[in-house]
């Protein structure tokens, strides 16, 4: 019997992959991306800093999977390095928006009147501005570095998540276990921390995944114009950038990192879309 039951649990997430195919292909996509930035430094065949000027704008070879770039240096192992940097964009920008964007939200849906008022006026003229010039802007007055882009992508895409988490605490906070809670004598803190915030997570996360996508997005965006990861440090939007000026002869430059950024974005799109079938109880029955 107790091997029927441990059969039935092991077989249990291959049902559930099934059932929701765009969650297995994105996280396969998501795992093999993040498993290969953890391990650039094995994987890579060279460093992605090193200058060879033997091998300046070689063609992908066995010797040089992506070929090389303008100073010789490998354009695989540049790509593995960049791929660190994307994610921790993508993972630290996301995780500062998420704070602000829970605890303002939280705040709003919970105590409502006043408070509700004042802070979704706020988070509405936020939206008013451009977030990608705003961005710009905010970095042109900044020195360019990783950590000042992770800031400023976490600080102005904090506003679909207040918004989101908001709406949930208003649905949420009306349920009778809830009132249950608030009759028992919860203090306002317990009701947000232990029973409000948990049942509204599903949500927040797909929300979260989603907007990794949106961060790598930016980030190479930035980098691709220039405000962003400076060289001699790898990032895919400033390969791009060096793809642009040599696209007639050396398309790859353009080609791989471009086929990157592609497959990240779409790997963690696809992500949040399956799990949004996931936390829909209409499709879990």
């Amino acid at each position: 019997m107790s091997h029927t039951i441990a059969s039935a649990d092991s077989s249990r997430p291959v049902k559930l992959l099934r059932r929701f195919p765009l969650m297995a292909i994105g996280g396969a996509i998501v795992c093999s991306v993040a498993l290969l930035a953890i391990f650039a430094p094995v994987i890579a065949p060279y460093d992605p800093t090193a200058i060879n000027v033997d091998v300046i704008l070689m063609p992908p070879s066995w010797q040089h999977w992506c070929g090389t770039d303008t100073l010789g240096r490998d354009v695989f192992s540049r790509m593995l390095y960049g791929a660190r940097v994307s994610l921790s964009v993508g993972f630290v920008a996301v995780g500062i928006s998420m704070a602000v964007g829970i605890a303002l939200g939280a705040v709003a849906g919970f105590f409502g009147g006043r408070i509700d008022a004042t802070l979704m006026r706020t988070t509405d003229m936020v939206l008013c501005f451009p977030t990608f010039f705003l961005i710009l802007a905010v970095i042109a007055f900044l020195e360019p570095s990783i950590w000042n882009i992770m800031i400023v992508i976490g600080l102005t895409s904090w506003m679909g998540v207040a918004r989101l988490v908001r709406a949930e605490f208003l649905s949420l906070k009306q349920r009778e276990f809830i009132l249950a809670a608030h009759s028992l004598g919860a203090s306002p803190l317990r009701l947000i921390w232990r029973y409000l915030l948990p049942n509204a997570l599903g949500p927040v996360l797909v929300s979260a995944i989603l907007g990794i996508a949106g961060a790598v997005l930016l980030e190479s965006g930035l980098s691709f114009l220039g405000f962003g990861v400076q060289p001699p440090d790898p990032s895919w939007g400033n390969i791009l950038m060096e793809g642009k000026d040599n696209i007639q002869i050396a398309w790859w430059l353009s080609l791989y990192p471009g086929l990157a950024i592609l497959i990240t974005v779409l790997g963690y799109n696809l992500l949040g879309e399956g799990l949004r079938d996931y936390f829909d109880p209409k499709l879990r029955r």
